[in-house]
């Protein structure tokens, strides 16, 4: 169940050791209304008007988008599909189509003229491939942060628990988000959690790509099926196991299972706040503007509207 603040799972889903991942009706009863319970108290807490989530086409948006609209109410959620290329056309398709069925407002964006421009702008900086796909996760997320800030709203984040442990994700592109609501459930989980409340099968079942190239599939880029992925995952970080008893348990070879470890170990960069140097005087880390409103609130001073 998600529980506290950070909205962690701190017990196996499905409430019993017996299940691997997320299953049963009851199951996903529960942890639907706990992710749609989290983006309601979030958009409220934040004071903010609604949602913003930029849709690709894929489950994960597509759940993502579902939850944002029950939680908050269709009316409040803007859907931004954010194609740059030839190859989104027929995503940008399928997530018009769900917008339209969740009754959301839903606009697309060329990011090609944008990308244009800002190649044009840094075309004195030798370029790479991987420089170019990043930089078109960032314009999404500097669409979606634009739409957000003209309409006090919350950019609710796609990016689900595997990919996040795997470093998945661009660094203030796509890994950059107010919250994210399937963001502790394994990618076997979201297929499932999107089937359950209802998303078309054929965006269950289609196979993950970031549509950054042609050929390219997620499971392609990271050398293993997402079922292995996903029981790898669990053994060496949820329950801690070592890379050969975690890879005899899902059925994968060492070499897979090392190379999953790895890619862990590499991208924790990407799950951290930037460091700082950690000056003595200045604290306990904690932000201090907190320990004041938490040292007001305790002593009963200050203005209350």
């Amino acid at each position: 169940m998600l529980t506290g603040e950070d909205g962690k799972i701190e017990q196996p889903i499905g409430g019993s050791s017996e299940h691997e991942f997320l299953a049963g009706e009851r199951a996903l009863d529960e942890v639907r209304s706990d992710v749609v319970s989290f983006i309601r108290r979030r958009v409220a807490e934040a004071g903010a008007n609604g949602a913003v989530v930029a849709m690709s086409g894929g489950v994960d948006s597509t759940l993502t988008a579902a939850l944002a609209a029950e939680a908050v109410g269709s009316d409040r959620v803007l859907g931004l599909g954010l194609p740059c290329n030839k190859l989104d056309s027929h995503h940008m398709a399928d997530a018009r189509t769900v917008a339209e069925g969740l009754g959301i407002e839903f606009r697309e964006i060329q990011l090609q003229p944008l990308l244009d421009a800002f190649e044009d702008a840094v075309a004195g900086i030798d370029s790479r491939e991987r420089a170019t796909e990043n930089a078109i996760a960032r314009l999404r997320m500097a669409c979606a942060y634009y739409a957000a800030n003209a309409r006090s709203r919350l950019v609710v984040g796609t990016a689900n628990r595997s990919e996040r442990l795997l470093g998945y994700f661009t660094k203030y592109g796509d890994g950059a988000a107010d919250l994210y609501p399937i963001g502790d459930l394994y990618k076997t989980e979201v297929r499932a959690l999107a089937h359950h409340v209802g998303v078309p099968r054929r965006i269950v079942r289609k196979a993950p790509t970031a549509g950054l190239r042609v050929g390219q599939t997620d499971e392609k880029d990271l050398g293993a099926t997402y079922p292995v992925i996903d029981r790898l995952l669990r053994g060496m970080i949820d329950r801690r196991e070592d890379v050969e008893t975690a890879a005899d348990g899902a059925g994968a070879d060492q070499a897979t299972a090392e190379r999953i470890a790895d890619r862990y170990r590499d991208t924790v960069h990407k799950r951290a706040v930037p460091p700082t140097p950690g000056l003595s005087d200045r604290g306990t880390g904690r932000p201090a503007h907190l320990l004041h409103l938490e040292e007001r609130e305790a002593s009963g001073d200050g203005d209350r509207e």
